[in-house]
C-alpha cells in the first residue's frame, strides 16, 4: 500500500486539492484531528480565496444572496480548523518524489506573483471539482457565461446589473438564454424570474415583458435525474412566471447575439449561460491514473485510484456501486458523503494499513431536491427505510433544500456558529435589500 509515515514519530501529510463541498468538509474535520499523533499536518490547495457552496452558485449569480456573506475565506477557516491553506492551481502531479505541482500565480497583466511550487504528501486527496461541459459546441467558450466556480458566478451578476442598468436608461430589452435543464439551469431561471421581480419593485426596469428568460434543454423533459411528475410540474410553474422553456432543442452554435438551435432556428439573448453537461479538468487525464471519457478519476470503494496513496472525491471521481450500471451523479450528496467516509477512513488507515482496508464506501441514496426561487421547490425521497421514491413539494421541500445548506455549515464551523450564522442570514434578509443593487 505504499509507504507509511504515520507512525508516532513521523505522522502523515494530508493534502487536499479542492476547496468545494467534500474538499473543505475534509480538511477542516482532519485538521481538527492533528492532536491524535497520527497527521502532521492537513493542506488545503485551490485557486480561489474563498469557498460557497455549489448548490447556491446560481443564487450569487442572480444577485438574489449577498456573495460576501455566504462565502468561507480560506485563510480564516484554515485559522479555525488548524490545516494551512496554499493558494494555486494544481497542474501535474509527481507521484515518484510525492508531490504536488503548483503553476505559477499570475497578475491581471502577466506578471508572475508567485512561482510554481511543489506541494510534498504522503496522502492525497483529489476533491478538483467540475465545470460545465460545453461538448465541443462552437461558439460556447466565446460567447457563454457559466457559473459552475464563485468567480464566474461573480462575473455573470456584474454583467447582469449593468445590462439591467442600460435597460433602465436607455429603455432596451433584456433577454437571458440559458442553456441546460438540470438543476443548475431551472434553478437560475427561477432566480432571474425573482431578480427581475425585486428590481422592478426598486424601479430598475420598467414592463416585465422587457425581461426575458428562455431554458432549452437538449432532452424531452426538464430535471432528467427526478421523476417525471417533477420534471413536467416544474416546467410548468417556470412558464407560469413566465419563463419560455424549450425542450428536445438541440444548440449547435452560440454567437454574440443568441443561440442557433439545430434547425437553424434563433434564440435571441443579450445573454447568454451554458449549464448543461458536467466534466472533470482535463489535466486529470495526464496523470497516469485511469480516468473516464469526461476526465474523472476512476476509484475503488475505498475511494482510492490507481496509486493508494492517492483518493478522488466528489464531481472529479467516478464511482459506480456494485450491480450498477452508471456511476454516482456528481451532486453536493455524493461530495459530502464521500467526504464524511475519507474523515474517518484515513485516520483508521494511517493507523493501520490492513484494519483500515476492509472498511468500504456505502452510499445512500436520501433523494433529491430542486428550488424555485421563493415560488415552490419539489423534492424525491430517497429509496431507503420509510421512503421508497416519494416526492415533496412546497414549503417542506424549501425548507428540506435550506437545511442541506445549514446542515454544510454546521459542518465547516461548528453547530453553534453555524445557527448563529442563520440567524444573521435571517436578520439581512429583513434588513438589506432583496437582491444585489451595488
Amino acid at each position: 500500500m505504499g509507504e507509511e509515515r504515520s507512525t508516532a514519530s513521523q505522522p502523515a501529510r494530508i493534502v487536499v486539492v479542492g476547496g468545494g463541498v467534500a474538499g473543505l468538509e475534509i480538511a477542516s474535520a482532519l485538521g481538527k484531528r492533528r492532536d491524535d499523533g497520527l497527521i502532521a499536518s492537513v493542506t488545503l490547495i485551490d485557486s480561489d480565496s474563498a469557498h460557497v457552496w455549489k448548490p447556491m452558485l446560481h443564487t450569487i449569480a442572480a444577485g438574489t444572496r449577498d456573495l460576501a456573506q455566504q462565502q468561507t475565506t480560506y485563510l480564516a477557516q484554515a485559522a479555525d480548523a488548524g490545516f494551512a491553506y496554499q493558494p494555486g492551481e494544481m497542474c501535474a502531479l509527481d507521484r515518484v518524489s510525492k508531490e504536488v505541482l503548483l503553476a505559477p500565480i499570475t497578475a491581471p497583466d502577466g506578471r508572475e506573483v508567485v512561482p510554481g511550487r511543489r506541494i510534498a504528501y504522503d496522502k492525497l486527496v483529489l476533491a478538483i471539482g467540475s465545470g460545465a461541459n460545453d461538448f465541443g459546441t462552437d461558439g460556447v467558450l466565446e460567447h457563454c457565461f457559466m457559473i459552475d466556480t464563485r468567480r464566474k458566478a461573480d462575473a455573470f451578476n456584474q454583467e447582469i446589473r449593468l445590462r439591467m442598468v442600460r435597460s433602465m436608461t436607455q429603455g432596451e430589452g433584456l433577454q437571458v438564454a440559458i442553456v441546460g435543464g438540470g438543476a443548475t439551469g431551472v434553478e437560475l431561471a427561477a432566480e432571474l424570474v425573482q431578480l427581475a421581480e425585486s428590481a422592478r419593485a426598486y424601479g430598475a426596469i420598467g414592463e416585465a415583458a422587457r425581461f426575458g428568460i428562455v431554458l432549452v434543454e437538449a432532452g424531452p423533459r426538464l430535471l432528467p435525474s427526478f421523476t417525471e411528475d417533477i420534471s413536467a410540474a416544474t416546467k410548468r410553474r417556470l412558464e407560469a412566471l413566465g419563463v419560455t422553456v424549450l425542450v428536445n432543442e438541440r444548440v449547435q452554435k452560440a454567437t454574440a447575439d443568441g443561440l442557433v438551435l439545430g434547425d437553424g432556428r434563433t434564440v435571441n439573448a443579450g445573454l447568454r449561460v451554458w449549464a448543461a453537461g458536467v466534466k472533470a479538468p482535463e489535466f486529470l487525464s495526464t496523470l497516469g491514473l485511469q480516468t473516464t471519457r469526461g476526465h474523472q478519476l476512476v476509484v475503488n470503494d475505498h475511494l482510492r485510484t490507481d496509486d493508494p496513496d492517492i483518493y478522488a472525491v466528489g464531481d472529479c471521481a467516478s464511482f459506480t456501486l456494485p450491480g450498477q450500471s452508471q456511476p454516482l451523479p456528481p451532486t453536493a450528496q455524493v461530495a459530502h458523503q464521500q467526504a464524511r467516509y475519507l474523515i474517518d477512513a484515513l485516520p483508521q488507515v494511517l493507523r493501520d494499513p490492513q484494519a483500515g482496508s476492509s472498511e468500504r464506501f456505502a452510499y445512500r441514496d436520501m433523494g433529491a431536491l430542486v428550488s424555485l426561487a421563493n415560488y415552490d421547490a419539489y423534492g424525491s425521497l430517497g429509496k431507503f427505510g420509510l421512503f421508497n421514491g416519494g416526492t415533496i413539494r412546497g414549503r417542506l421541500a424549501m425548507l428540506s433544500h435550506l437545511w442541506l445548506y445549514r446542515s454544510h455549515q454546521a459542518r465547516l464551523y461548528g453547530f453553534w456558529r453555524g445557527g448563529f450564522l442563520w440567524l444573521v442570514d435571517m436578520m439581512n434578509s429583513r434588513l438589506r435589500p432583496s437582491i444585489r443593487l451595488d
